[in-house]
């Protein structure tokens, strides 16, 4: 037995972050040494505890597309438990431009078994699955087994439905779709709990709400290093899909014309865009019918969000139309990167996570946070 510096026999000091991690790794009997080993970097990243709850997540991937690519990879390597991808449609001849998972003798073949064989080789530790039935047939009980539901590419009715049906059962759904240089990342974690390290102030913290998704619900002090560091547990609260798609922007932005201003026109464009799914089935085509409707839509939609007229201009319209359809390598390895580190977030229940709708516009490399919620009157209650 080697003893260490402060002369016990293997006992790190209760205040060593180091004597910590390799404490908590000693009691959680799940995680095995070649485990450990494997993920050693990260585990000093997020902690025993996240990785623990990592490798037991059953996560669904639902169409499996180059910004789904990213995203398998990026969870598949963090060591969750299970993975099922699921797909009905083919590989095609556009597939093959972005996409790393599949080759030029998959085509005509079904999507999700054809990206399987690599994803597996990825992480042979992580169980995959393969569903190739068509997801818009799938009854709510479905979603149940699954600890976190992940949609890529799919039009806001299907998005909808798959989101409540998720509620149903309580589980954690997030919404993404890339268009070119465009994108977005949506999540709905209805009511989620997760702890904020930081340094031990003089002041107390005070449990109160901090905004009206989010509050402070508790708090404990450790001592690690030989500093105090406080552990606040906050709470917050999300919308579904089809309520945030027609909420306003927060209030600070509406009573402040500069913030208005500052508003990306790509969230006019998407909202535009899933109205005219809705309407005609399919994306805009370049025909004179199709242009005029979405530029009638987003129109209106602009309107909606009180933003001023002279922000969406014909210039962004054009570039938006031009990108649809159309998959970005760049682009969709900053929203995977960006949506599987929530999700491992998520996961763990550390940091901040996703509130609730990131638009990213890869022509100026921004990507902005609004957190889009319907507003509620207040109601004048009698007094007693």
């Amino acid at each position: 037995m080697v003893a260490t510096q402060n002369g016990t026999n293997g006992a790190l000091p209760a205040d060593d972050a180091a004597g910590e991690m390799i404490a908590s790794i000693a009691q959680a009997q799940t995680i095995s040494a070649d485990e450990i080993a494997l993920y050693d970097r990260q585990i000093r990243l997020w902690g025993v505890k996240a990785q623990e709850k990592l490798r037991t997540a059953n996560i669904l991937l639902i169409s499996i597309k180059a910004l789904a690519n990213e995203i398998a990879k990026n969870l598949v390597l963090a060591g969750i438990g299970s993975l099922t991808i699921a797909d009905h449609e083919v590989v095609g001849e556009d597939d093959l431009c972005s996409q790393f998972f599949i080759s030029e003798s998959d085509v005509g073949n079904n999507r999700a078994e054809a990206a399987a064989p690599r994803i597996r080789k990825l992480n042979p530790r992580v169980a995959l699955h393969v569903d190739i039935e068509d997801i818009r047939l799938k009854s709510p009980a479905f979603f149940a087994p699954y600890d976190i539901i992940i949609v890529t590419e799919l039009d806001m009715e299907t998005l909808s439905t798959i989101n409540a049906s998720a509620r149903v059962s309580n589980r954690p759904f997030y919404a993404s779709g890339c268009h070119g240089f465009y994108g977005y990342i949506f999540a709905d974690l209805i009511t989620h709990d997760y702890v904020i390290e930081r340094e031990k102030g003089n002041m107390a913290t005070v449990l109160k709400a901090e905004s009206i998704t989010r509050s402070i619900i508790g708090s404990s002090v450790k001592t690690e290093n030989g500093k105090k560091v406080e552990m606040v547990t906050k709470r917050e609260l999300y919308s579904p899909i089809n309520l945030a798609n027609t909420s306003p922007l927060p209030p600070e932005y509406l009573s402040n014309r500069r913030k208005l201003r500052q508003v990306t026109p790509l969230l006019t464009c998407l909202r535009a865009l899933w109205e005219f799914q809705k309407i005609s089935g399919a994306l805009p085509t370049h025909s004179r019918a199709d242009l005029q409707l979405f530029t009638t839509l987003a129109t209106e939609k602009h309107k909606e969000l009180q933003l001023p007229a002279e922000t969406l201009k014909s210039e962004f319209l054009r570039s938006f139309l031009q990108n649809l359809g159309s998959e970005i390598a760049p682009v969709t390895a900053f929203l995977g990167g960006q949506l599987a580190q929530d999700v491992i977030n998520v996961l763990g229940q550390r940091e901040q996570p996703l509130q609730n709708f990131l638009l990213f516009d890869g022509d100026d490399s921004k990507g902005p946070v609004y957190a889009l919620h319907p507003v509620f009157p207040a109601l004048d209650l009698p007094s007693s």
